[in-house]
């Protein structure tokens, strides 16, 4: 084994990582004037919390760049990877679970980020977009039955890897699950609130979400 493929993983993980924490949520609502989404109602960098400033092109350009840049850092390893002889499963694995980390804890911004839905997403259209396209799919269900933005993540989440068991997919379950870790981690406060029937709705305003 060569310097050069033993330094690719690392590579792939510094990478991701830059990647994915960048706070396109903080830089697009100070760009649009909307001051800094930190102050904003439960002070979340992510998307819904975006969405909150009443600005809904902010809230999707910040959907948008967030899972893009779950999307890259993927569709980089694997170029790299195919063009490098790199491990084609392992490297773009390893830019996902950086870029993920990445947007959870950013160094930026004292390793306080978002909740990771919209990077999860970015990655698993990169990886297997039809297990993309499903994740959307549960999210959109359960959201237009609860109207709770956070069960429809959670729930989209818990299935993602039965989908990729489903779809023969088996190389990607089990980064899938240490993913779905993170994001029911990342939303321990939203589980507490579902549980005691207080978690806001879509639609509602409140000050904490």
């Amino acid at each position: 084994m060569d310097f050069t493929s033993m330094a690719l993983p690392l590579v792939a993980l510094v990478l991701g990582y830059l990647l994915g924490s960048i706070p396109f949520g903080l830089l697009l609502t100070k760009t649009a004037g909307l001051g800094d989404i930190r102050d904003i109602g439960s002070g979340n960098i992510g998307a819904t919390n975006v969405l909150r400033t009443g600005n809904r092109w902010v809230a999707a350009g910040t959907l948008i760049c967030d899972a893009g840049k779950g999307a890259i850092a993927v569709l980089l390893m694997a170029w790299v990877a195919r063009t490098a002889g790199g491990d084609v499963v392992l490297l773009p694995g390893l830019a996902a679970l950086g870029a993920f980390i990445g947007h959870l804890y950013p160094i930026w911004l004292g390793f306080k980020g978002g909740k990771g839905v919209s990077t999860f997403i970015g990655i698993l259209l990169a990886l297997h977009w039809p297990v993309g396209l499903l994740f959307c799919a549960t999210w959109l269900v359960v959201a237009l039955i609860s109207r709770y933005s956070s069960l429809s993540a959670l729930v989209a989440a818990l299935l993602t890897p039965v989908y990729l068991a489903w779809l023969n997919q088996w190389q990607l379950v089990g980064l899938s699950a240490v993913l779905v870790l993170f994001i029911y981690i990342a939303h321990r406060e939203n589980i507490s609130r579902l549980m005691a029937g207080t978690e806001s709705r879509i639609g509602q305003k409140k000050a904490e979400g």
